[in-house]
């Protein structure tokens, strides 16, 4: 079972739809018990990162999350979800993410000819052997939609990156933490090759 998080900031039933498609079972909740007993956990997140971790913790679920983590239970963030795994954004000046990842969340600097937010397809550099990206051809497109991306202070846990004016932490992955700035379950077959490796994690 793959427990979808809900926050009222995620993008739910896309998530749900994609898991579907690929048979498998999955339950959006914020019920502590459920989340817990879930063999796979995905904190998806569309919207501010302010407001989105004013919502985990009205919800107690950011001390649901670092129990996840603890429990050794694969956990996928998406989009917001993966900002929301490091440490601040800037953003939300002052607010504290959920430090279970190191990083600095930054705004995607002005360059002329690039749109803010980035939205649209952009291709994957692959690097450092992410279990996300078995069978994942390196140059794959994948959907995206943000102003901010991830500068991660470990570059061995970064396993892939785009360009967009600059270079994007695209996707990490640290033990049983995986987090992508993309959109999975937007990103065509790709995308739906990617949720299923998520849904093999820990099983080999």
């Amino acid at each position: 079972m793959i427990a979808v998080i809900d926050y009222d900031a995620g993008n739910l039933k896309s998530v749900e739809k994609a898991l579907k498609f690929l048979g498998q079972e999955s339950l959006i909740t914020r019920d502590r018990r459920e989340l817990m007993n879930a063999d796979k956990v995905i904190l998806p997140g569309v919207g501010a990162f302010g407001e989105a971790m004013e919502q985990l913790k009205r919800f107690e679920l950011d001390k649901v999350l670092h129990e996840i983590v603890q429990k050794q239970t694969p956990l996928l963030g998406i989009c917001l979800g993966l900002q929301l795994l490091f440490e601040g954004s800037e953003e939300s000046g002052g607010v504290e993410g959920l430090h279970i990842l190191e990083g600095d969340i930054v705004k995607i600097p002005d360059k002329q000819g690039l749109k803010i937010p980035h939205i649209g397809w952009n291709s994957l550099h692959l690097q450092n052997h992410g279990k996300l990206f078995k069978g994942i051809l390196p140059g794959s497109f994948v959907y995206f939609v943000h102003s901010y991306y991830l500068k991660a202070k470990k570059e061995e846990v970064v396993k892939a990156s785009t360009d967009y004016g600059v270079t994007i932490h695209a996707s990490v992955e640290q033990g049983n933490v995986f987090a992508c700035q993309f959109h999975p379950e937007k990103s065509s077959s790709v995308g739906l090759q990617i949720l299923q490796n998520f849904a093999k994690a820990g099983e080999v």
